[in-house]
């Protein structure tokens, strides 16, 4: 055998391509460093100072909003495998719960939530002589048709032991007393040790407040760390946001806290069994005060890109710019754009998507003529679905979509516009 060593180009590309499903793999076989490094195209070596978390200038730890870039965004396949690969912890016997009522904003588990479930994972394996579950109480139509369906699959990778889903038609829109009589009924039966509840907008800090008041509890709010408590035996205590945010208040850690994002670091190491629970009791029916009428009807060009749920997105590759705006009035989509479009003038700033731009969580992205960047690519790997409209077959925004269509861009919104309204005025007719 001669002692030359042999280049694979194949496996260097992989090792280059970080949106390839193997590329964890071949960086591994090829030594190249773990996910956190990866060789760039002048075969310099690349470091991502976000994959483990860093230290920021105040002392605090930072944590990673990237999906941990170099494995996340290989697609849904690659996600899978890699969390089948995780350690299996299964808790038969706990001594205890942390119950945990996330937003479950769009049927997802959002950052705050995974960060929530980050810090009842500290308090439940806090004692490794009597280590608790956390469970997790879910609520609204999730196996009905409709826009609750639940599009989560990733609880047990983010921590849960115990799952209970509430399907049922009360606790449809806003249903705040609705929601509380369940937790009431979730607190009968198990009795809690600690409950956590996200203090956001979503609906996560008015229900925390209600259950705190309805249990008699003096809740923290604002909670944004969790620490042991050197003073008491596995004892606990937060620090929270105080007078709007200008003070730190330190306590000890009550039984109801509404946390901030960024409280904990998420679970990444293992997975957990996620198991399914039943209330052993019927869930009252409570008497609500409360008539949801339905949302408010809210212009899609005035939604932030970061909170935006359907995106149509324009690239160097749009040139009817006049037809892929009434294509996103049409549709109901909040406009983005790549940098290029940015760039040369065609679409403002803040609509640009990207690492550089802003990073979005969309369930639905259409990149209309966008090639694929890699800083583009980072910031739509959290998206749900990604649907590509494109001329070229192998540009990495095709490798990373869904749904790929290799056309011109024009040809196909308009075909999508007709076919739009000609859905709408059957349904018109039919009503």
């Amino acid at each position: 055998m001669s002692d030359i060593v042999r280049r694979d180009p194949r496996k260097e590309w992989i090792a280059r391509n970080r949106l390839h499903p193997q590329h964890l793999d071949v960086l591994s076989e090829l030594g190249q460093g773990a996910a956190s490094e990866w060789p760039g195209p002048n075969g310099l070596v690349r470091k991502n100072p976000h994959a483990v978390g860093f230290m920021g200038p105040n002392g605090i730890k930072r944590i990673d909003r990237s999906g941990i870039q170099q494995g996340a965004v290989g697609g849904s396949r690659g996600a899978a495998s890699a969390a089948q690969s995780k350690p299996l912890v299964e808790i038969e016997s706990p001594a205890f719960l942390v119950t945990v009522v996330p937003d479950m904003s769009g049927g997802r588990l959002s950052s705050h939530d995974r960060d929530l479930l980050g810090l009842a994972r500290q308090l439940a394996d806090a004692d490794p002589n009597a280590r608790g579950a956390v469970l997790v109480v879910v609520f609204g139509g999730y196996h009905r048709e409709g826009d609750g369906e639940l599009k989560e699959i990733g609880f047990g990778e983010a921590g849960v032991d115990r799952l209970l889903i509430l399907d049922d038609p009360r606790f449809d829109g806003f249903a705040p007393e609705a929601r509380l009589g369940a937790l009431l009924a979730v607190e009968e039966a198990w009795t809690p040790r600690h409950w956590l509840v996200p203090d956001s907008k979503l609906g996560g800090a008015d229900l925390g407040r209600r259950l705190a008041a309805r249990l008699g509890e003096r809740p923290a709010t604002g909670v944004w760390q969790v620490e042991p408590d050197a003073n008491a035996e596995l004892g606990w205590q937060c620090l929270a946001r105080g007078a709007a945010a200008t003070i730190d208040i330190r306590r000890p850690l009550p039984r109801i806290t509404l946390a901030l994002a960024e409280c904990a670091e998420p679970v990444d190491d293992n997975r957990h069994a996620a198991e399914a629970l039943d209330l052993p009791q019927a869930l009252p029916s409570p008497l609500s005060r409360i008539e949801d009428l339905g949302q408010v009807p809210v212009d899609p060009a005035g939604v932030a890109l970061a909170e935006a749920e359907f995106i149509l997105s324009a690239g160097n590759g749009v040139r009817d710019w006049d037809g892929f705006h009434a294509a996103a009035e049409v549709l109901g989509a909040t406009e983005g754009a790549s940098r290029v479009a940015v760039d040369d003038g065609f679409m403002p700033r803040d609509r640009q998507v990207g690492a550089t731009g802003t990073w979005v969580t969309a369930r639905v992205y259409v990149a209309v003529g966008i090639s694929g960047a890699i800083q583009h690519l980072q910031g739509i790997q959290t998206c749900d679905k990604v649907v590509a409209i494109n001329m070229d077959p192998g540009c990495d925004m095709i490798k990373r979509a869904d749904l790929a269509v290799i056309a011109d861009s024009a040809k196909v919104l308009e075909a999508l516009v007709e076919l739009v309204k000609q859905q709408r005025e059957e349904q018109r007719d039919a009503a």
